[in-house]
């Protein structure tokens, strides 16, 4: 059974540019990634309000 070397491996993508590249590109992605989260957590909050307050109309048949 061969051993995995994880620090061989990560020494070996740092000094590759290739490596350096996908790091980047992986780094960005996860940016994006936590900007989407965020948006969704934001806009789910909102739609959230917004369907509370359609079930009290409903719910009382008051609606203001």
């Amino acid at each position: 059974m061969t051993k995995f070397n994880f620090g061989k491996l990560m020494s070996a993508v740092a000094a590759s540019r290739r490596g350096a590249t996908a790091i980047e590109y992986g780094l960005i992605a996860s940016l994006i990634a936590l900007v989407v989260a965020g948006g969704a957590a934001a806009l789910g909050t909102s739609v959230d309000g917004k369907m509370d307050a359609v079930t009290k109309c409903i719910d009382t048949a008051t609606c203001s």
